[in-house]
């Protein structure tokens, strides 16, 4: 009898002690959703990224990162890390029964590899603002920038993550459903000036050294740092994605593709390069995800397309046999003829400001 009411007692306390602990046990649970990581990538066809340009003009993000990723052995697990945060805190936050993500609805991403899902996504982060540190680098006085056109830069910024733009009425109904208001602002926190004989500086972040004549990086942590120089090589701008080195954290635009007024060259004239870039500092793959039609941006909500459009698309464009989101911000059309970020694309974005995402520090 009494061996009995030992093992009554210890049932008890067993029983017990799991229903105080169920609550932690849930909790942890919800922090640390499961997630598909199968579809991700990071390295792309160098060659395939070099023939996608638009009239000799291009983004040179990616090509950028597959050096990077060549140099620095631990930047892919970087990257893989702030992948999973992102699709954890999204999967997490996104209403029940929501489908599985990859581009255009799930073709590639699973039931649980969601980098964005095609529904508004309450994320409880509210505004979020980021301080913007330019550094002119100018060889001449063309590229010297005004104080003007630096801050009709900051303006489109504000328009184009708030939804504010005057061409978003253009949306075609196919896409109105998921045109976002990204809730993220700019505020130009300080202009750094600096005179070189260096006419074209290329895309080996030499102009982010002081001791390579160029400006040094301002509070990474805290700031988004944008250098306007003269790149060269018919290249609009480049990004540095979330995860990689500090000193080099931030995007370049080459000054005639910066801001709306002043020292321009149309078809890049309406500050579209800035914003583009800016998407991919946020963590934005191209809207083609950088392959063919298998391959992948990591949102739900961005069609399936073979390849980046240019100029101004007619609308419908197929490709993939689904319309191509022309529009975007991240696909490759003239300044003017983009408009927009999707849901998915929003959701991708702020997940990066959550707690333990890789640009929480910049969320104020």
């Amino acid at each position: 009898m009494r061996k009995v009411l030992i093992l009554l007692f210890v049932t008890g306390f067993i029983f017990t002690a799991c229903n105080d602990e169920t609550p932690n046990m849930v909790a942890d649970k919800d922090e640390q959703v499961s997630v598909d990581m199968s579809d991700f990538y990071l390295y792309t066809n160098a060659d395939d990224e070099a023939s996608r340009t638009n009239g000799g003009k291009a983004c040179h993000t990616m090509k950028v990162l597959n050096r990077q990723l060549s140099e620095n052995p631990g930047l892919y697990n970087r990257m893989y890390n702030v992948e999973k945060q992102v699709r954890q805190f999204i999967a997490a936050k996104k209403p029940s029964g929501t489908p599985g993500n990859g581009n255009g609805g799930g073709n590639n991403g699973g039931d649980d590899g969601d980098g964005g899902t095609g529904d508004p996504v309450d994320d409880g982060l509210g505004s979020i603002n980021i301080p913007v540190y330019v550094h002119v680098i100018y060889s001449n006085s063309q590229e010297n920038i005004s104080d003007a056109q630096i801050q009709s830069q900051i303006d489109v910024l504000n328009a184009d993550f708030n939804l504010t733009n005057n061409d978003a009425s253009n949306t075609p109904t196919e896409f109105t459903d998921v045109l976002a208001d990204a809730d993220i602002n700019f505020t130009l926190a300080g202009v750094t000036r600096k005179a070189s004989s260096r006419t074209e500086w290329g895309t080996r972040d030499e102009m982010k050294f002081a001791s390579n004549g160029g400006v040094d990086v301002v509070t990474p942590e805290s700031a988004l740092n944008i250098w306007v120089c003269n790149i060269g090589g018919g290249i609009l701008g480049y990004a540095q994605f979330p995860g990689g080195d500090p000193a080099t954290d931030g995007v370049v635009v080459g000054p005639e593709f910066f801001g709306d007024t002043g020292y321009l060259a149309a078809p890049f004239d309406k500050g579209r390069t800035t914003t583009h870039e800016v998407g991919h500092y946020l963590n934005l793959r191209h809207i083609w995800g950088d392959g063919r039609c298998k391959q992948d941006d990591f949102v739900a909500d961005t069609p399936s397309s073979d390849g980046p459009n240019y100029g101004c698309p007619s609308y419908p464009t197929v490709n993939c046999r689904s319309n191509d989101m022309t529009m975007n911000y991240m696909d490759y059309v003239n300044d003017e003829c983009m408009y927009m970020f999707s849901e998915g694309q929003k959701a991708r974005m702020r997940a990066l400001f959550a707690a333990g995402g890789a640009r929480e520090s910049l969320y104020n």
